[in-house]
């Protein structure tokens, strides 16, 4: 593997406490309910499993894969499914949790998907958000940080599957 240069974004200081905040966001509006966290694989599970640990309503874990990138640093406008929910969100309160959105491909068609599913309510929550490039309008009710658009790498997010267990978010130059 070659060596990247990266450069830090968000500091892990930094993106542990916009976690809590996000955590006590989720849990004053869920107050007295549960949520279905939806982790989008693989990117997400950081931020996912430090988001559950610290929200204080019951939590439910589920996963889905979908892919948009390939090993490209762009999104190439078309979405798999890669691995389906494990159980039924019918009635259930669902955030689906990702860890970046810019052109918002992906979740112009997830969130379609899942909505056929009858939730009883159905919520984004992304830890970046890259609003300069979004190519399709997507409603994101929990964010985590608005940042330029750079190649980012790091808590989750990776270049062709490595530097994902980065503790910040980092920018690569390639």
């Amino acid at each position: 593997m070659e060596k990247h240069n990266i450069s830090v974004l968000i500091s892990e200081e930094e993106v542990q406490k916009r976690v809590r905040e996000l955590a006590a966001q989720i849990s004053k509006d869920y107050d007295g309910e549960s949520v279905k966290l939806i982790c989008i694989l693989k990117g997400s599970v950081f931020f996912t499993c430090e988001l559950a640990k610290r929200i204080t309503v019951p939590v439910i874990l589920d996963f889905m894969q979908v892919s948009s990138y390939g090993s490209q640093t762009v999104s190439s406008g078309t979405l798999k499914v890669k691995k389906e929910l494990d159980e039924p969100i019918e009635g259930d309160n669902v955030i689906i949790v990702e860890d970046i959105i810019d052109s918002g491909n992906t979740l112009s068609r997830l969130v379609p998907m899942l909505q056929e599913r009858n939730p009883k309510s159905l919520k984004v929550c992304t830890l970046l958000d890259k609003p300069e490039r979004r190519e399709v309008d997507v409603k994101v009710d929990y964010n985590g940080f608005n940042i330029p658009d750079k190649f980012v790498v790091g808590y989750g997010l990776d270049y062709d599957q490595n530097y994902r267990n980065l503790p910040y978010v980092g920018v690569i130059n390639l």
